[in-house]
């Protein structure tokens, strides 16, 4: 995709969390691009969990991983900022870059700070906002009609999700994220978990309107695979359409799929772990006004993930002629 001497760069905004976002990242970073990413915030597992419950501070660790995704240097920043402690003491198991992000928050008094910060000493191309400066918890509604509190009881709980919400449900989202939603050409969401990466930053106060209002390519990207406790047998459909109703009707009209099946021994290793490939039900899918874009998308190295380089280029693709992007 060729650009001009007077094109400016487009503005992209991706959202979401865990590691499906950080792969489209390491995608997007190589196209020149004005980036911003918006993070969910809900996490309270494993180190962040930690972090959260002993210095009350935002969990870093989605956004440490989208640091590391859009860095310069990012085999150094990874080793840096993944490094994690081994000690029979208090540090056991915590990342050095969830460490520097609370240290970085506790010296400024403000996590979203904190990250602008961060961003800067590590270069990174991009910008990344926490969907929230608020410490919110998530909560969900179960098929029996109970409510679980806290983003790994949910999938701890292994019943099936009705909806979820977050608590206090009037946080508000950082002005300058809502800016960049309102400026975008194009809006990702997705790689990631439907009911704990992907719908809690939508649920941010103000979020949906924005992204309604944006006249950007809406572009929602389908898991490869079920998350055990979250999604276990929903089709892309499924998916497609709790992302809907919790959005209170369609904002990302583009899909875009995998059509590649993992080998059998990688897929049967994954149903031990009771996940599944994402059932493409096209009829289903195929409502009005939606547009499906099917791609071979897998990446090759053992695992079953999104190929960076394939995902953005596909993303990009289902952008045009909106966008006139260029590698970098």
């Amino acid at each position: 995709m060729a650009t001009n001497g007077k094109s400016k760069k487009p503005r992209i905004v991706s959202i979401g969390g865990g590691t499906g976002l950080s792969t489209l990242l390491r995608g997007l970073k190589k196209y020149r691009a004005d980036l911003s990413v918006i993070v969910t915030v809900t996490d309270d597992g494993g180190s962040s969990g930690r972090l959260r419950e002993e210095l009350n501070v935002l969990p870093p660790g989605d956004i440490r991983n989208c640091m590391i995704a859009l860095s310069e240097d990012e085999h150094l920043m990874s080793q840096l900022f993944r490094f994690r402690f081994t000690s029979e003491g208090g540090l056991h198991n915590h990342s050095f870059g969830n460490l520097f992000l609370t240290a970085m928050a506790g010296v400024t008094g403000d996590f979203a700070v904190a990250v602008r910060l961060t961003s800067e000493v590590l270069a990174i191309k991009g910008v990344i906002y926490p969907s929230t400066n608020s410490n919110v918890q998530l909560r969900a509604e179960l098929e029996d009609g109970s409510w679980v509190e806290g983003e790994t009881r949910i999938t701890a709980s292994h019943k099936r999700i009705r909806r979820v919400q977050l608590d206090p449900p009037d946080a508000l989202p950082l002005p300058d994220s809502i800016e960049a939603i309102r400026a975008a050409d194009l809006i990702t969401i997705g790689p990631g978990s439907l009911y704990t990466s992907l719908i809690p930053n939508m649920l941010v106060k103000g979020v949906i309107d924005a992204v309604r209002a944006s006249r950007a390519t809406k572009i929602y990207i389908q898991n490869i695979m079920t998350q055990p406790g979250e999604t276990d047998g929903y089709s892309a459909a499924e998916h497609v359409e709790v992302l809907a109703d919790h959005c209170g009707g369609v904002l990302f009209p583009n899909v875009l799929l995998n059509n590649r099946a993992p080998s059998p021994e990688i897929e049967k290793r994954y149903l031990a772990e009771h996940a599944s490939v994402v059932e493409i039900d096209r009829k289903r899918l195929c409502a009005p006004g939606r547009k499906i874009v099917e791609r071979d998308l897998l990446a090759e190295d053992g695992v079953v993930r999104h190929d960076p380089d394939r995902l953005a280029s596909a993303v990009l693709e289902m952008a045009e002629p909106r966008l006139d992007v260029d590698r970098r």
